[in-house]
């Protein structure tokens, strides 16, 4: 695969894996960013354009597609919890509407792939799978937010004729998990090796999904035949709904650390309210011939070690020496 490939908020949480992603199928990626070096080379053989998306013009966003040549467009950029719900009306619907309005201008148009978000969809019932036809009635302004921006996708690709497609994300695990995130919080605590957690009661059950398995499934909706993707909505997780409590004390075990997590009920829940999320991800398997390969286990222990907390056999031997004297050798 040697498509040029332009990956909007490409030094994101989600954006840093899928630019890895399509590298790897050997793509020529581009990635755009506030924090991007014009013109540079990163790491991972990624070239960066600088740019501030919710300032730039639809005009803007044709050039830098048409100059890069893009034959696929990944908007992975947005604004997550606790950015403002300004922030978020920029990033998640004006921004995209912008973005979709380029696209629909260019004479040679590439596929549009837009990460949408589970939040999107209206509560559901324990025991519920939600498939892309539930109800989309966000409780969030976050949510609402990131459904006005898939709106604007879906009515590019049916009245202008857009190729564009919105992946619909669970709750993305793995290396990397930003620090407002769940995994992140409790990730930074253990690597801060602190005793005690305390958090928000954790009574909400998720549907979480490696982010690598993410990054893989964008790759696998710009190999998509235009047909079979074009003005769809199209479910990516694992299919199953994790209790958030069980996440944390996986985390826990997986450290080896002795942490004692405290529910308290004065903390204030910056998330959804609703309480079951699972995705039925069969459309994902039959249009893009895609299905997560990466268990919840793999997830968290790859993100432990990404944040820098210390295998559980090194934890061990630490406290099995004790602590070091003044003279920095071990007080046996």
């Amino acid at each position: 695969m040697t498509t040029p490939v332009l990956v909007l908020g490409g030094s994101g949480y989600l954006g840093r894996h899928i630019c890895s992603a399509f590298g790897a199928a050997g793509a020529r990626v581009v990635r755009v960013s506030r924090s991007g070096v014009d013109g540079g080379v990163d790491g991972d053989g990624c070239r960066s354009v600088r740019l501030d998306l919710t300032e730039a013009e639809p005009a803007e966003l044709a050039r830098l597609c048409a100059d890069t040549r893009a034959r696929v467009l990944v908007n992975a950029s947005g604004a997550v919890w606790g950015g403002g719900e300004r922030r978020m009306a920029e990033a998640n619907t004006e921004l995209v509407g912008r973005l979709a309005g380029a696209v629909a201008g260019l004479p040679d148009r590439p596929r549009l792939i837009h990460l949408g978000s589970a939040y999107e969809y209206g509560p559901a019932a324990p025991g519920t799978s939600i498939g892309e036809d539930w109800p989309t009635a966000p409780t969030t302004v976050y949510g609402r937010t990131k459904l006005r921006g898939s709106q604007a996708v879906l009515r590019a690709a049916a009245e202008l004729g857009v190729d564009g497609v919105v992946l619909r994300v669970g709750v993305a695990c793995g290396p990397g998990a930003p620090g407002n995130s769940l995994a992140g919080v409790v990730a930074a605590h253990l690597a801060a090796g602190r005793d005690e957690l305390r958090l928000a009661p954790l009574h909400d059950h998720r549907d979480l999904v490696d982010v690598r398995d993410v990054a893989d499934a964008v790759v696998a909706a710009a190999l998509a035949p235009s047909h079979a993707v074009a003005g769809r909505v199209v479910n990516i997780g694992s299919g199953r709904a994790v209790p958030v409590r069980a996440l944390v004390d996986l985390m826990i075990s997986l450290s080896g650390l002795p942490v004692r997590v405290v529910e308290d009920p004065a903390l204030h829940r910056t998330r959804s309210d609703a309480a079951w999320q699972r995705l039925d991800i069969g459309r994902a398997r039959r249009l893009l011939g895609w299905s997560p390969r990466r268990a919840l286990r793999e997830s968290v222990r790859d993100l432990l070690a990404a944040a820098g907390v210390p295998p559980p056999a090194t934890v061990r031997a630490a406290t099995a020496c004790g602590p070091p004297n003044s003279h920095g050798k071990d007080s046996r």
